[in-house]
């Protein structure tokens, strides 16, 4: 007889507990994800714009311009109306036509502190005899410039008030990343307040500027949203709306906001000084490629390559054309780009340990930076040195070669006493003509040596050989300008 109740075996119930609490996991998981999700991309952005908007600003300026002279194209060229309208502009032209005009132009702005500094875009305000500053509610007031620098294209303005203004404070830049949502407000095409949305398309970009270090953005920016925030979703201003990659004017997502990270460093400087001090190291520098690295036994092709060192913080501390700056106040150096911003945001003053490669090893040396405003760079061309007799041309390397005669120095612009090798003729079909070396190039080194003579740049070849070099490290100066350039020394 079968009993009449039958119990399932252990292993059944286990699977079934299983099945019940994956399923549970599962819909959390699906919850979060929807929650993640609402966070990321919120419904509106409404409240973010609400809370902001009032610390963007539109900004009017005024200047004064010359008259204009002479009679305007108000026909056609060439109409059978044009002598009769000529005729007519010229009696009335007089002093009416030439008097000076003032002329208007419009841009964006934001409020970083309650007492009411305003920042914007030089180009802005560039050349300006007044500036007006429009706030969300419609008030305007007067500002009043407090400071400048073109280099980052960025200007600091000061309006009075007897109230607390709402402002923006700035986010850290380094922290945005590519994909991230991001809002532009500002004053496009003077049509008043406004905000686009985007993302962050790359960063680190550089237009033309040594200190350049721009967030792209397909946000909408047009004319007038110059001087403009752009904010992340936590309402902190990650950069400086500043141009446009456009062939017609207009936004075609391809728009750069500066940094914040630059900006507020420029801005401090700007509240406490009026101007920017950047620091000075006081070399020309080039990157390290790949056959320069070879040249000079490097491991890496990496680190900023030192042309020449005029007189400035780093001629005291010692540095010499040829070294390759690898860290500088403890950061790795990854190319001169990184190094120049590095140099440009450390104190006047302060002194830095620089670590070089030199010679087939590195050394420190202590640098006390200089201001690079007040920089004078003469350029140290004379490097005295004896006559040696010598052949009086020599092809090599793909090069012709002559010992300098004083006409030559002449005619270069260099110094009498400057001694080095005159390329009198490049082979096209050559790697140095590839490389970009061309008859009137001066070359003073040769394997971070001095050559003095076409002898000299045979020893250098075969001492480059012996040491299991494949290519030749020369420098070669140009219209004053040094540059170091590593030919291939295979089959030579």
């Amino acid at each position: 007889m079968q009993p009449l109740v039958r119990f399932a075996p252990p292993e059944h119930g286990m699977a079934t507990r299983a099945r019940i609490t994956g399923l549970a996991i599962l819909a959390t998981i699906l919850l979060l994800a929807q929650a993640v999700m609402a966070q990321a991309r919120p419904e509106s952005l409404a409240p973010l714009a609400e809370k902001i908007s009032p610390a963007v600003v539109n900004i009017t300026t005024s200047t004064i311009v010359e008259g204009r002279t002479g009679p305007q194209g108000i026909v056609p060229e060439g109409s059978p109306f044009e002598d009769f309208f000529r005729d007519f502009q010229d009696r009335n032209q007089d002093q009416n036509q030439n008097r000076p005009r003032r002329s208007s132009a419009l841009g964006s702005g934001f409020v970083i502190s309650e007492d009411g500094f305003v920042v914007t875009n030089n180009h802005v305000i560039d050349g300006a005899d007044e500036i007006m500053i429009e706030f969300f509610s419609g008030e305007e007031l007067p500002a009043k410039l407090i400071g400048t620098d073109p280099k980052t294209d960025i200007a600091l303005l000061k309006v009075e008030t007897d109230e607390p203004l709402v402002f923006v404070t700035f986010g850290d830049s380094d922290m945005s990343r590519v994909g991230d949502w991001v809002l532009a407000m500002g004053n496009p095409l003077g049509q008043g307040f406004s905000a686009s949305v985007g993302i962050v398309s790359a960063r680190n970009r550089a237009l033309s500027g040594s200190y350049d270090d721009y967030i792209q953005t397909d946000a909408a920016i047009n004319r007038g949203n110059s001087g403009g925030p752009l904010f992340n979703m936590d309402g902190d201003v990650v950069g400086v709306n500043t141009a446009i990659l456009s062939p017609n004017g207009g936004s075609i997502g391809i728009g750069f906001s500066m940094a914040s990270n630059v900006v507020s460093k420029v801005v401090d400087q700007l509240k406490e000084f009026g101007e920017t001090r950047r620091g000075w190291l006081g070399v020309r520098i080039q990157d390290v490629t790949d056959d320069v690295a070879e040249a000079i036994g490097l491991e890496d092709a990496k680190g900023a390559l030192i042309t020449d060192v005029p007189e400035g913080p780093a001629k005291e501390a010692g540095l010499l054309a040829g070294d390759v700056i690898t860290s500088f106040d403890g950061v790795e150096v990854e190319d001169t780009r990184a190094l120049v911003r590095q140099v440009g945001n450390t104190t006047v003053g302060k002194a830095v340990r620089v670590v070089v490669y030199r010679e087939g090893g590195t050394k420190t040396l202590l640098v006390t930076l200089g201001r690079r405003e007040d920089a004078e760079r003469p350029i140290q061309t004379a490097m005295p040195g004896e006559d040696t007799p010598d052949v009086s041309e020599k092809e090599i390397l793909g090069l012709t070669l002559t010992l300098p005669t004083p006409e030559m120095l002449s005619e270069l612009g260099l110094a009498e006493d400057m001694t080095g090798l005159v390329v009198v003729n490049v082979d096209e079909a050559s790697e140095a003509f590839e490389k970009g070396l061309r008859a009137g190039d001066f070359i003073t080194e040769a394997g971070q040596q001095k050559v003095a003579s076409l002898s000299d740049l045979d020893d250098r070849i075969e001492e480059a050989k012996e040491a299991g070099r494949k290519s030749l490290l020369l420098l070669i100066r140009r219209g004053g300008e040094p540059r170091f350039v590593a030919l291939s020394l295979e089959d030579k």
